[in-house]
């Protein structure tokens, strides 16, 4: 603790709120039932990783935002116990976030590099614009997940969803790669419409039927290559990981969606009005 600078029980918050013990560094975000204001949280969060702590555990987290928001530091560690709120790991750059609980919207909302596993479900926007890193949640998903999803340089992010994913899945996608599992789904299909509207990039691992009438503009069925079952198999490997056994292997079950084309709208605007 010592070479952390940091004092049991005490935080710059003033509030009690910290512990050091066995080389995690531990923030009760509702001390005495009362929740922690999100600046706060998130300023603790920020001494921890400037004085080289590599493993955080947040408690009694009641929909605080931007927890670990431009995070970078690459061995970093964060546990989180409890609900989350907005804007989980935004822009992050190589930790590893895991949520013992659901995560609200636009989790890792632009994030660069590093992992974040849910233990639940993560709602609307999640993996917003991503362009690095690997996202993998337990339970559903929501509106407009994995929406402009982009490769940047080497980088290329994966988002898998254990359950289930709702209309938009992969709007305006440029990149990366989403996998919806659709376990415990009672229908055919995991997904919802409008699936890859607008999608120029990337691609889209359904384990289930996708209908022509899901697809938005600019998306199709493909066959699988070789190369997409490596990727898929290691990306089922790591979910198991994590959550445990809950599918079965094979890759007869799953339909591929991809852009139709790198320009979907090409050809559709009026130039009269430009």
């Amino acid at each position: 603790m010592q070479g952390h600078g940091f004092t049991a029980h005490e935080c710059d918050c003033g509030q009690g709120c910290t512990s050091f013990e066995g080389g995690t560094f531990s923030i009760d975000a509702g001390v005495d039932g009362v929740p922690m204001h999100y600046r706060e949280l998130n300023c603790v969060i920020r001494q921890a990783i400037e004085r080289n702590v590599d493993r955080i555990m947040l408690r009694n987290v009641t929909g605080q935002r931007y927890i670990a928001a431009t995070a970078s530091k690459k061995d970093l560690y964060i546990g989180i116990h409890g609900t989350p709120g907005n804007n989980l790991g935004a822009f992050l750059d190589g930790p590893t976030l895991e949520v013992f609980g659901n995560a609200q919207d636009m989790t890792g909302n632009t994030m660069n590099s590093g992992k974040i596993v849910v233990h639940g479900n993560a709602w609307d926007v999640t993996g917003l614009s991503a362009r690095g890193g690997k996202m993998f949640i337990k339970g559903s998903s929501g509106y407009r997940v994995g929406i402009h999803m982009k490769e940047y340089g080497q980088r290329w992010p994966s988002l898998v969803i254990g359950g289930t994913a709702k209309d938009y899945l992969g709007e305006y996608m440029a990149g990366g790669t989403i996998v919806v599992l659709g376990i415990g789904s009672k229908t055919p299909s995991p997904v919802g419409v409008s699936l890859g509207a607008g999608i120029h990039g990337g691609k889209m691992f359904i384990r289930g039927k996708v209908g022509q009438e899901q697809l938005g503009p600019g998306a199709g069925i493909a066959e699988m290559s070789a190369e997409d079952e490596k990727e898929l198999e290691g990306l089922l490997g790591e979910f198991v990981s994590y959550f445990g056994p809950v599918l079965e292997r094979g890759f007869s079950c799953f339909t591929k969606v991809a852009p139709l084309s790198s320009r979907p709208f090409s050809g559709k605007y009026d130039k009269t009005n430009l």
